[in-house]
């Protein structure tokens, strides 16, 4: 039988670990985070905040803190890898607050995640627990376990595991996972937006298309970042880490060939950081009795569709909301939390990677048939049938009876 004012455990402090805490500490739960590092910080990278995770931010009571910190970029367009040949894909701004109700937002994930720590630590001060690494877990009697490094246990009411693409609880549940290589690397790197031409301080969201690699960038912190992002076919680079530097160097060789505005960027990275990307099918579930997986732990996806940080802010509103919706019965409530969500993140780990063929196609090397390549793949209708589905997503009233 749970408590009258269930305790909820979260393995992991990063974005969706945070914004779950922070939703669960607003409807009057009991909330505990275990995070590994020492300190709470984030990678230093950009994330796109499309209307359905904005609408989250901004459910949570964050709105002014999140446009103060927050580039609203005025649209979305393609530009062709060699000669920088434009085409517009939408509107943002206006067009996705008249469509969806809210903004879309380019957001500094260290700047995020600081906004959601602090607001969890408004509400309760001594619930974040640093440098605590988990094991797994294991289900008790009146709810679960987490099981520390160090052989400690938390007991709980509920466990959910928002403790990344590596998550221990999701290997505690399923196994080793069977991550496959794509054939891709990815590349990113901030430059402060002084150092650029003038020209390339634009507050648009720039898709660069080529054949065996593409690029996107935009601008972070309102506008004082320019935000790098490249992705090439390379066989030879294997490691799933955020955090290994790579050599300007090294990069601008992957992109030789390529429009002097991508090597002028480049040449002004600090420290260019690389990783192998790895895919993953979708699971079939996500819960077991009163552990649930949450963000990154449940659906690892490519990024080729920028909803990975959207999904973990979906993920953390609809498990909150289901949780206070049956505080009576929580493993119910995760089984419902399941059912909203399992279908709609298969469909995006999968979707993101058929994205990738659609950014890499060999047809782009020439311009005559990149022409006829984005007039058939980037109409509007197409455009507005890949994405309108993600961004009306509204995960504070979705069903969760």
């Amino acid at each position: 039988m749970a408590t009258a004012r269930p305790r909820i455990l979260i393995a992991g402090a990063g974005i969706g670990g945070l914004a779950t805490a922070l939703a669960l500490l607003q409807r009057g739960f009991d909330v505990q985070i275990y995070e590994q590092a020492p300190e709470l910080r984030e990678l230093g990278a950009g994330f796109q905040s499309s209307a359905n995770g904005t609408r989250v931010l901004f459910a949570l009571g964050l709105e002014q803190e999140i446009r103060r910190i927050a580039t609203e970029p005025e649209g979305k367009e393609v530009r062709l890898w060699n000669s920088g040949q434009t085409w517009k894909l939408f509107d943002l701004g206006a067009e996705s607050v008249a469509a969806y109700g809210h903004p879309y937002l380019m957001l500094h994930r260290g700047d995020c995640h600081r906004v959601l720590a602090e607001a969890v630590m408004r509400i309760a001060p001594g619930a974040i627990h640093l440098g605590q690494r988990c094991s797994g877990y294991r289900q008790t009697p009146t709810g679960a376990a987490l099981v520390l490094d160090n052989g400690t246990e938390i007991e709980g009411d509920v466990l959910i595991g928002a403790d990344g693409v590596h998550s221990r609880i999701r290997q505690a549940m399923f196994g080793d996972d069977k991550p496959f290589f794509t054939g891709c690397m990815a590349w990113r790197g901030l430059v402060p937006v002084e150092k650029l031409p003038v020209h390339m301080r634009r507050s648009v969201g720039t898709n660069w298309i080529g054949k065996g690699g593409h690029i996107v960038h935009y601008l972070l912190r309102a506008g004082e970042l320019f935000n790098f992002v490249g992705v090439v076919e390379r066989s030879d680079w294997l490691v799933e880490s955020w955090t290994v530097p790579g050599t300007r160097e090294e990069c601008a060789q992957d992109y030789a060939g390529w429009n002097d505005d991508i090597q002028t960027a480049i040449s002004h990275i600090d420290v260019p950081y690389k990783w192998a990307l790895m895919g993953r099918a979708p699971l079939e579930h996500c819960h077991e009795g009163r552990v649930a997986l949450l963000g990154d732990a449940f659906h690892p996806t490519l990024p080729f569709l920028a909803q990975g940080a959207m999904m973990a802010l979906e993920d953390s509103m609809v498990i909150a909301r289901a949780i206070e919706r049956h505080p009576a019965n929580l493993q119910h409530a995760l089984a419902v939390y399941q059912r909203e969500r399992l279908e709609r993140t298969s469909r995006i780990v999968l979707g993101s990677t058929e994205n990738a063929k659609r950014f890499h196609n060999p047809l782009l090397a020439q311009a005559a048939e990149a022409q006829k390549y984005v007039d058939r793949e980037w109409s509007r209708d197409k455009v507005h049938a890949r994405y309108d589905w993600l961004f009306r997503y509204d995960a504070t009233a979705v069903s969760v009876d």
